[in-house]
């Protein structure tokens, strides 16, 4: 598309010649020699007009026609310039694929090379902050941590909980986390980008990435993460590992093979620094992917129109002079006392209701965090139940849900229960959410979520629960039958569920729910949990 002077609404322009219209017919018809012209001879004419002589002055039709002229010219949007995509870092989304391998304890970094990897992505959330930004592991099967999201305390949880010995298999199958990856990013409206944190690489998975760069609008990024001189491995208890002759394991940075990924799949490729160079590098390359990928519609021309309002303002200075604006005074002042809703003449004026709608104030409060009062101006169904949600009002955030159509408000609701304790409830609104769209990885992982914790409620013996975990309230089963289907809403304690897809307070840790979650993924039998602790050892 040519970049040159153009107007973006042309058909403003069609109003331009009324200014020049106007004046000429104003001025024929307010000119006195048109009208004698007919009836006294020319020669004469002039000698017998009064007042001819009079230099220039201006009249309220100059103002109009030049408000005319200019304020066509400014709504047909002068332009010449594309501008880039409001909020373009915000909306890119990423997914962070981590090496789990035994070689990502190497010590040739400090303090290891997860822990490092870790450290880099809390700084890459840092500084996409409002950014959505997915964690996957892998080392010879894939695995979702979180999908894209926006929540750093969320991301923190779960990437303090990782370590080398949460996938039993080993390997490098950066193939399948790439799949993952893939399939969730697909799933966002926005192009994204997909990094790798890895100190090695499988030449075998080399044509899974070629071919993905030829048929996937994601971008891939790899981050090599220790040193070709490599350092001892570090146990789980801290110590070094040693080989059968007693000397130190040294993992070295496979940086052989990851310069033939960056050659044969064009893939680009650099490592962590101790600095936050790299980091910046990432969210370079995603933002500009973005700007690349994104569709035509996506993309603006700027709004150069704005400037002209200088001269309209300057113009509309002049109507105050005397004699010019009294009537339009009285006119305005009697259109807008007359437009003035009661309610809000009632309640003193309330400025606010003669410019806005209620649903444009619920937003300006729902964007300073207001939701109570967010919720009270809400007209639209959708925003309301957004805002009591938000606010904590689940079970009125669920009724409108309910009554909304879409997958979004199946899974709203299944939020809402899932708040409330009643998990069956939130089970059954994910599973009608899948339903009605798939994939829907939000729904997904809740499901899953929910059916974890199912198990684990019904795994608690009823002597061991406690005041904190007995039942609320026993529900009916849908036929009604009393001591049937019963299930038990669990009351007294906050459990947080996240919009975009978890809940922050699990009964495990984190590590033992991911470890859980990988093993059943991965078709091998869980491992054992840790004894239960006593009940006055809760907090």
């Amino acid at each position: 598309m040519d970049q040159g002077f153009h107007f973006i609404r042309p058909l403003w322009l069609l109003l331009l010649p009324l200014g020049p219209l106007l004046l000429w017919w104003w001025q024929r018809r307010n000119d006195p020699l048109q009208r004698w012209k007919g009836m006294i001879a020319p020669h004469l004419l002039t000698h017998l007009v009064v007042g001819g002589g009079q230099g220039w002055r201006p009249r309220p039709i100059h103002l109009v026609c030049a408000v005319i002229v200019i304020g066509s010219i400014a709504c047909a949007g002068p332009t010449w310039e594309l501008e880039s995509p409001p909020f373009a870092e915000d909306r890119a989304p990423m997914m962070v694929a981590v090496d789990l391998s035994p070689a990502m304890n190497a010590m040739d970094v400090s303090p290891t090379r997860l822990e490092r990897t870790k450290q880099k992505v809390r700084d890459l959330m840092a500084l996409r902050a409002g950014g959505r930004t997915g964690l996957i592991v892998y080392t010879n099967t894939a695995h979702m941590v979180l999908p894209p999201t926006d929540d750093a305390a969320l991301m923190e949880m779960f990437l303090s909980a990782l370590s080398t010995d949460l996938l039993q298999a080993r390997g490098q199958n950066a193939g399948a986390a790439l799949a993952v990856a893939d399939r969730l990013l697909n799933a966002e409206p926005d192009p994204g980008t997909i990094v790798f944190f890895t100190s090695g690489f499988d030449d075998s998975q080399i044509p899974a990435f070629v071919a993905h760069r030829q048929h996937s609008r994601q971008q891939v990024l790899m981050l090599a993460v220790g040193t070709t001189r490599g350092g001892p491995l570090r146990a789980a208890n801290g110590s070094v590992q040693t080989g059968t002759d007693g000397s130190p394991v040294v993992a070295k940075l496979d940086d052989d093979a990851l310069q033939r990924l960056a050659s044969q799949a064009h893939i680009p490729l650099a490592s962590i620094t101790s600095g936050n160079d790299d980091m910046q590098w990432v969210q370079r390359e995603a933002v500009h992917h973005l700007k690349i990928v994104s569709d035509k519609a996506n993309t603006h021309w700027k709004e150069y129109g704005y400037y002209l309002c200088y001269p309209l303002v300057l113009i509309a200075l002049f109507w105050f002079r005397r004699g010019w604006m009294v009537r339009w005074v009285f006119v305005l002042g009697f259109v807008g006392l007359g437009a003035m809703p009661a309610p809000a003449a009632a309640a003193g004026w309330n400025v606010a209701d003669w410019f806005f709608t209620p649903d444009q104030q619920g937003r300006w409060y729902y964007e300073h965090r207001d939701f109570a009062k967010a919720a009270e101006h809400f007209q639209d169904p959708a925003w309301k139940g957004w805002a009591l949600y938000q606010h904590g009002r689940y079970d009125d955030a669920r009724k409108i849900f309910e009554t909304l159509p879409g997958p979004d408000a199946k899974f709203m609701t299944g939020n809402s229960y899932a708040h409330q304790f009643q998990y069956e409830e939130a089970k059954d609104a994910y599973n009608e959410a899948l339903r009605m769209k798939h994939p829907f990885p939000e729904a997904e992982a809740n499901l899953r979520l929910m059916v974890q914790l199912m198990k684990q409620r019904e795994s608690v013996p009823p002597e061991d629960e406690d005041d904190e975990y007995r039942p609320d309230e026993v529900k009916q089963d849908k036929e009604g039958a009393k001591g049937k289907g019963t299930t038990k809403v669990m009351g007294k304690r906050s459990v947080q569920v996240p919009a975009d897809v978890w809940m922050r307070n699990l009964s495990v840790s984190p590590a033992d729910f991911l470890r859980t979650k990988f093993s059943i993924e991965s078709g091998q039998p869980p491992p054992s949990a840790p004894a239960p602790a006593s009940s006055g050892a809760r907090p």
